[in-house]
Order: structure tokens, then sequence, then C-alpha cells
């Protein structure tokens, strides 16, 4: 557990010592960093968009809704140090294709087919937000092949309380907004929300935030979504999770996600968390 909880911090504190700088995208790597691969994968009838760099003990970051793997900018290249770092889009997200309206998928069993075609056997599973609940189900589905779980700002899906609920009626007025006024009217109304604390977020995390966010498609809020999560859910299996696992909150996280991870350290045997002070839900 100190390997992965180090290894995640000093990757954190490159980021924020860096300013966070972008990685590269199509055009390929920059002379002072690592060499990446990228390319699309065709798995499980969808095309996935991912970035590989670096050696060693592979891990794999997931990133969060409304946005794409630019999410890990920061930590990309600072853990390809050390590690073979995959970073993908989600099926919806990103570079990577849409769902199909009414053809269930799943995004942990994306996960799985995409470590095959890259002949990853097993890593450390890294998400963030509604990426560290794709994580859970993953290594709830699949844990001959997560070598520890790393949960920032995290999630799981099931989880349901007051603040839940809270955070699911804004999602539907973002919802409602792309819906009637289309993807514009959903960006505008997500930038008007006040629960991921946008007063907090420094200058630098912000313009990168909307940037990513000016980007997303907003089709799982457009659409009725056909993505299958892990059954039972994950809230009913947490004490099943036998890997490592850190937990990453701060002090202006999601009120909902500061709760989920208390219940996560409660409830998962072999767990730590880290609160970060001062952050925000993104902790670039």
């Amino acid at each position: 557990m100190k390997l992965v909880k180090w290894m995640w911090l000093i990757a954190l504190g490159a980021s924020l010592s860096s300013g966070g700088a972008a990685a590269p995208d199509s055009a390929g790597a920059p002379a002072s960093g690592p060499k990446i691969e990228i390319g699309f994968a065709e798995v499980n009838g969808t095309r996935l968009y991912y970035e590989v760099a670096g050696t060693g003990d592979p891990i794999v970051l997931i990133h969060g809704n409304f946005g794409d793997r630019r999410y890990f900018d920061g930590q990309f290249e600072a853990l390809a140090r050390l590690h073979r770092v995959l970073r993908y889009d989600v099926r919806g997200y990103g570079k990577s294709m849409l769902p199909e309206e009414g053809v269930p998928y799943s995004d942990f069993e994306d996960l799985e087919a995409l470590m095959a075609h890259l002949d990853i056997d097993r890593a450390h599973i890294a998400g963030f937000s509604l990426g560290s609940a794709i994580a859970v189900d993953f290594c709830l589905a699949f844990p001959d092949r997560c070598s520890s779980l790393i949960a920032i700002g995290p999630w799981f899906h099931g989880y349901d309380s007051p603040l839940a609920q809270t955070l699911l009626q804004e999602f539907g007025t973002i919802s409602a907004a792309a819906v009637s006024g289309g993807r514009d009217a959903a960006l505008e109304q997500l930038l008007a929300a006040t629960w991921w604390y946008p007063d907090k977020v420094s200058p630098r995390a912000l313009d990168r935030v909307k940037a990513i966010w000016s980007d997303y498609d907003f089709w799982h809020f457009k659409n009725p979504d056909p993505r299958r999560v892990l059954a039972p859910p994950a809230a009913e299996q947490l004490k099943r999770i036998a890997a490592p696992t850190l937990i990453i909150t701060a002090e202006y996280d999601l009120d909902a996600c500061r709760a989920v991870a208390h219940q996560m350290e409660v409830e998962i045997p072999d767990s730590t968390t880290v609160d970060l002070a001062g952050a925000t839900h993104f902790m670039f």
C-alpha cells in the first residue's frame, strides 16, 4: 500500500509543480518526454482511442465525466518514468466512438478488452470520479487483473444517500438542458453549477476544466444510456475488493464523493485515504 500511495502522490506533485502541462495528442511526444504510442482499438463492437507510454509495472488511468483522457495530462508522463501507463477515452468520450442507442455495453468490460488488446495482463487501476466507478467494477469483475485500485474523487455504482440524490438532481438539470438546448446549453448549465466548488478551483485548473468540457458531446445526457454496470452493484460488494486500495479525496471534493471516500475506507479491507487540504474535485 505504501508503494501505491507514494507512486500516486509523486505523480500529483509532478503535475502541480509543472503547471499540469498538457501531454501530446496525435502529433506525438515532445522531444523531452517519453515516447507515446497512440492508436484505436476495435473491441466489443466499439472503437476506443488510447495512449501508452513508458515501461515497467502497468498502470491504467480512467478519466471522469464530461471529459476525456486529458484529465490526466499532469500524471501521464510523470508516471511513465517508472511504469507502462495506459490512458484512454471511455466509450462516448473524447475520440472514442459514441454508444449506439439501445445497444447495451459496459465500461469495465471495454477496459478488460482494451487491456487484452494491448497485452496488459494485470495493472494498477486508477480512476477519477466516474472513472473510479469503472475501476471499482473492473477490480470486482476481474480481481486477478487488478494489482491495486486508486480511486480519485471517488465514486462507485449503487451508492445512494441524500447527498447522492442531490447530485443526481443537479445532473438532471444538465440532462434537461442538453435535451432542450443541445450541447452548448448543457455546457452552460454545467459551468453555472456550484456543486463542484468552482470558486475554489485555481485559475489554471479552471481553464483546463473548461477546455476539456467544451469538447464533450454530452451524448450520455441527451440520450437514454444503455450502459450496464456490475450486478449486483459495487455498493453491495465493496468488502470483496482484495486489492490494496488508495482513496484520494479533497477538502472541496464533491460532498457526495467525500461520503463515498469514507464508505470505501470503512468497507474495503486493505484501504487507506488521503485527503488533500485546499484541493477540489479537480486535483491537478
